[in-house]
């Protein structure tokens, strides 16, 4: 039982994998070209890992959580995902991630996006 963690930005997505509810990981986060080819790229994931469950990052609170809400559900609609979705609020997750101290802010290589997706999966499922 795989579940893949997204952190869905309009220039990166970051990415984490949990196994068994037990053990998560940060993956290679997906650097947006446009929305087909970042929906292709997780399609991929989930087919590479049999993803039976995603959960979503959305910013809840703040003037654009509508417009984040509208676009991160579009973006999901183009996976044709048909198995669990959960949407988490992801407020904080990637101030969260950098204050882990482990990643070069000045690097937009996605590797603080896949992290943020990581901490989501930790607090989905209550991991250490």
């Amino acid at each position: 039982m795989n579940t893949l963690a997204l952190d869905i930005g309009l220039k990166r997505i970051g990415v984490a994998l949990c196994i068994n509810k037990s053990m998560a990981m940060p993956l290679e986060a997906i650097i947006r070209k446009n929305r087909n080819q970042a929906a292709n790229e997780v399609k991929k994931y989930i087919k590479d890992y049999d993803v039976n469950t995603l959960v979503v990052g959305i910013p809840l609170g703040g003037s654009s959580e509508d417009e984040m809400r509208k676009r991160i559900e579009h973006f999901i609609s183009l996976l044709d995902f048909d198995k669990e979705v959960f949407f988490v609020d992801e407020s904080f997750s990637s101030k969260n991630a950098q204050e882990l101290g482990v990643v070069n802010l000045k690097k937009k290589d996605g590797k603080l996006d896949s992290l943020a997706a990581y901490l989501l999966l930790k607090d989905f499922y209550g991991l250490d």
